[in-house]
Protein backbone atom coordinates (compact mmCIF):
# COMPACT_ATOMS: atom_id res chain seq x y z
CA UNK A 1 0.00 0.00 0.00
CA UNK A 2 1.39 3.52 -0.78
CA UNK A 3 0.90 5.74 2.45
CA UNK A 4 2.51 9.26 1.09
CA UNK A 5 2.18 12.53 2.84
CA UNK A 6 0.84 14.21 -0.23
CA UNK A 7 0.40 18.32 0.30
CA UNK A 8 1.38 20.15 3.53
CA UNK A 9 -2.02 22.50 2.58
CA UNK A 10 -3.10 22.89 5.71
CA UNK A 11 -7.05 22.71 5.74
CA UNK A 12 -9.02 24.53 8.72
CA UNK A 13 -12.29 22.66 10.34
CA UNK A 14 -14.52 24.94 12.36
CA UNK A 15 -17.49 24.81 13.73
CA UNK A 16 -19.96 27.38 12.17
CA UNK A 17 -23.47 29.03 13.60
CA UNK A 18 -25.80 30.97 12.32
CA UNK A 19 -25.95 35.14 12.93
CA UNK A 20 -28.07 35.91 15.47
CA UNK A 21 -27.26 33.45 18.26
CA UNK A 22 -27.06 36.10 20.67
CA UNK A 23 -30.93 36.61 19.98
CA UNK A 24 -31.04 33.26 22.46
CA UNK A 25 -31.30 34.43 25.76
CA UNK A 26 -28.51 34.05 28.37
CA UNK A 27 -30.25 33.82 31.23
CA UNK A 28 -32.38 30.35 29.65
CA UNK A 29 -29.85 29.30 27.34
CA UNK A 30 -29.57 26.18 26.23
CA UNK A 31 -33.29 25.03 27.74
CA UNK A 32 -33.52 22.64 24.88
CA UNK A 33 -31.52 19.66 22.63
CA UNK A 34 -29.22 21.49 20.20
CA UNK A 35 -29.39 20.07 16.85
CA UNK A 36 -25.43 19.65 15.29
CA UNK A 37 -25.73 19.66 11.51
CA UNK A 38 -22.62 17.46 9.92
CA UNK A 39 -22.30 17.94 6.22
CA UNK A 40 -20.88 14.42 5.57
CA UNK A 41 -21.23 11.17 5.81
CA UNK A 42 -21.06 9.29 9.52
CA UNK A 43 -17.48 7.50 9.85
CA UNK A 44 -15.58 10.39 8.29
CA UNK A 45 -13.41 12.90 9.54
CA UNK A 46 -15.45 15.52 9.97
CA UNK A 47 -18.73 13.60 11.55
CA UNK A 48 -15.86 11.99 14.16
CA UNK A 49 -14.44 15.73 15.17
CA UNK A 50 -18.45 16.24 15.71
CA UNK A 51 -19.09 13.37 17.78
CA UNK A 52 -16.13 13.75 20.03
CA UNK A 53 -17.19 17.75 20.32
CA UNK A 54 -20.65 17.30 21.96
CA UNK A 55 -19.22 14.88 24.37
CA UNK A 56 -17.66 17.56 26.21
CA UNK A 57 -20.32 20.27 24.85
CA UNK A 58 -23.03 17.99 26.86
CA UNK A 59 -21.26 18.61 29.89
CA UNK A 60 -20.47 22.55 29.94
CA UNK A 61 -24.35 23.18 28.52
CA UNK A 62 -25.92 20.75 30.54
CA UNK A 63 -28.31 19.76 27.55
CA UNK A 64 -28.09 17.30 24.70
CA UNK A 65 -26.74 17.48 21.04
CA UNK A 66 -28.13 15.55 18.61
CA UNK A 67 -26.38 15.13 15.17
CA UNK A 68 -27.71 15.22 12.00
CA UNK A 69 -26.00 14.36 8.83
CA UNK A 70 -27.22 15.97 5.82
CA UNK A 71 -24.94 14.75 2.53
CA UNK A 72 -24.59 15.80 -0.73
CA UNK A 73 -23.17 18.25 -3.04
CA UNK A 74 -19.56 18.66 -1.46
CA UNK A 75 -21.61 19.47 2.04
CA UNK A 76 -23.53 22.42 0.81
CA UNK A 77 -26.45 20.74 1.31
CA UNK A 78 -25.96 20.18 5.21
CA UNK A 79 -24.47 23.75 5.13
CA UNK A 80 -27.70 25.05 3.54
CA UNK A 81 -29.80 23.30 5.89
CA UNK A 82 -27.99 25.44 8.68
CA UNK A 83 -29.06 28.64 6.75
CA UNK A 84 -32.10 28.36 6.80
CA UNK A 85 -32.73 27.17 10.43
CA UNK A 86 -34.14 29.74 13.09
CA UNK A 87 -31.17 31.48 14.11
CA UNK A 88 -31.80 31.19 18.10
CA UNK A 89 -28.77 29.27 19.14
CA UNK A 90 -30.37 25.82 18.57
CA UNK A 91 -28.97 24.87 15.20
CA UNK A 92 -24.99 24.91 14.97
CA UNK A 93 -22.87 23.52 11.93
CA UNK A 94 -19.43 22.16 11.67
CA UNK A 95 -17.73 22.47 8.22
CA UNK A 96 -14.22 22.98 6.86
CA UNK A 97 -12.59 24.34 4.06
CA UNK A 98 -14.55 22.56 1.39
CA UNK A 99 -17.90 23.26 2.51
CA UNK A 100 -17.49 26.48 3.69
CA UNK A 101 -15.04 27.15 1.57
CA UNK A 102 -14.20 25.64 -1.85
CA UNK A 103 -18.35 25.40 -2.34
CA UNK A 104 -18.58 29.09 -3.06
CA UNK A 105 -16.62 28.76 -5.96
CA UNK A 106 -18.07 25.60 -7.54
CA UNK A 107 -21.68 25.67 -6.65
CA UNK A 108 -24.40 28.26 -7.15
CA UNK A 109 -25.42 28.31 -3.18
CA UNK A 110 -28.78 29.54 -2.18
CA UNK A 111 -27.18 31.59 0.82
CA UNK A 112 -23.75 33.60 1.46
CA UNK A 113 -21.04 31.54 3.07
CA UNK A 114 -19.45 35.24 4.18
CA UNK A 115 -23.33 36.74 5.54
CA UNK A 116 -24.81 34.10 6.60
CA UNK A 117 -22.23 32.36 8.98
CA UNK A 118 -20.25 33.50 12.11
CA UNK A 119 -17.07 31.33 12.95
CA UNK A 120 -16.95 30.19 16.72
CA UNK A 121 -13.99 28.19 16.85
CA UNK A 122 -11.18 26.67 14.81
CA UNK A 123 -10.67 23.19 15.92
CA UNK A 124 -7.75 21.26 13.84
CA UNK A 125 -5.57 21.39 10.63
CA UNK A 126 -5.51 18.47 7.89
CA UNK A 127 -2.80 18.13 5.74
CA UNK A 128 -3.93 15.73 3.01
CA UNK A 129 -2.37 12.39 2.70
CA UNK A 130 -2.49 9.83 -0.79
CA UNK A 131 -3.67 6.71 -0.07
CA UNK A 132 -3.11 3.89 -2.73
CA UNK A 133 -5.59 0.12 -2.31
CA UNK A 134 -3.39 -2.70 -0.65
CA UNK A 135 -3.03 -4.61 -3.61
CA UNK A 136 -1.78 -1.56 -5.72
CA UNK A 137 1.37 -2.87 -7.20
CA UNK A 138 3.47 0.64 -6.72
CA UNK A 139 5.30 0.42 -3.30
CA UNK A 140 6.02 4.79 -3.48
CA UNK A 141 5.06 7.46 -5.04
CA UNK A 142 7.75 7.36 -8.03
CA UNK A 143 6.28 3.82 -8.93
CA UNK A 144 2.63 5.02 -8.65
CA UNK A 145 3.58 7.89 -11.39
CA UNK A 146 4.91 5.15 -13.72
CA UNK A 147 2.37 2.83 -12.94
CA UNK A 148 -0.38 5.87 -13.91
CA UNK A 149 1.66 6.28 -16.92
CA UNK A 150 0.63 2.99 -17.97
CA UNK A 151 -3.09 2.28 -16.61
CA UNK A 152 -4.59 6.07 -16.12
CA UNK A 153 -7.11 5.02 -18.68
CA UNK A 154 -8.54 2.66 -15.85
CA UNK A 155 -7.32 3.81 -12.93
CA UNK A 156 -9.45 5.90 -10.24
CA UNK A 157 -9.49 8.03 -7.55
CA UNK A 158 -11.82 9.11 -5.02
CA UNK A 159 -13.45 12.77 -4.51
CA UNK A 160 -15.67 13.72 -1.47
CA UNK A 161 -17.90 16.04 -3.67
CA UNK A 162 -16.48 17.69 -7.02
CA UNK A 163 -14.62 20.61 -5.69
CA UNK A 164 -13.86 19.27 -2.43
CA UNK A 165 -9.92 19.21 -1.00
CA UNK A 166 -9.69 15.69 -1.86
CA UNK A 167 -11.07 16.42 -5.39
CA UNK A 168 -8.52 19.52 -5.72
CA UNK A 169 -5.46 17.97 -4.58
CA UNK A 170 -6.43 15.00 -6.81
CA UNK A 171 -6.58 17.56 -10.03
CA UNK A 172 -3.29 18.94 -8.18
CA UNK A 173 -1.01 15.94 -8.42
CA UNK A 174 -2.42 15.27 -12.15
CA UNK A 175 -1.08 18.47 -13.31
CA UNK A 176 1.79 18.08 -11.64
CA UNK A 177 3.02 15.25 -12.50
CA UNK A 178 1.34 14.91 -16.29
CA UNK A 179 -0.70 11.94 -15.20
CA UNK A 180 -4.36 11.16 -15.43
CA UNK A 181 -7.05 9.01 -13.52
CA UNK A 182 -10.79 8.92 -13.16
CA UNK A 183 -12.43 10.83 -10.19
CA UNK A 184 -15.71 9.23 -8.43
CA UNK A 185 -17.50 10.90 -6.79
CA UNK A 186 -18.76 9.73 -2.96
CA UNK A 187 -20.94 11.68 -0.37
CA UNK A 188 -18.30 11.59 2.35
CA UNK A 189 -14.63 10.21 3.73
CA UNK A 190 -16.03 6.92 5.40
CA UNK A 191 -17.72 5.37 2.00
CA UNK A 192 -14.66 6.45 0.37
CA UNK A 193 -12.58 4.77 2.64
CA UNK A 194 -14.45 1.87 2.93
CA UNK A 195 -14.47 1.14 -1.24
CA UNK A 196 -10.56 1.94 -0.86
CA UNK A 197 -9.90 -0.69 1.74
CA UNK A 198 -12.14 -2.66 -0.55
CA UNK A 199 -10.43 -2.72 -3.64
CA UNK A 200 -13.12 -0.76 -5.15
CA UNK A 201 -11.55 2.00 -6.06
CA UNK A 202 -7.63 2.60 -6.41
CA UNK A 203 -6.32 6.16 -4.27
CA UNK A 204 -8.15 8.48 -1.96
CA UNK A 205 -6.60 12.04 -0.78
CA UNK A 206 -8.33 12.07 2.35
CA UNK A 207 -7.34 14.54 5.43
CA UNK A 208 -5.32 13.37 8.62
CA UNK A 209 -6.97 15.76 11.63
CA UNK A 210 -4.62 17.90 13.87
CA UNK A 211 -5.97 19.25 17.00
CA UNK A 212 -5.04 22.79 17.18
CA UNK A 213 -2.81 24.14 20.08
Amino acid sequence: MIIKRFATLALTIGAFVLVGLTTASSQSYPSRPITLIVPYSPGGPTDSLARILIDHMRLSLGQSIVIENVTGAGGSIGVGRVARAIPDGYTFGIGQVSSNGFNGAVYKLSYDLLEDFAPIALLTTAPMWLLGRGTLPPNNIKELITWLRVNGDTATAAAVGMGSASHLCGLYFQNHTGIRFSFVPYRGAAPANQDLIAGQIDLFVPRRLIPCP
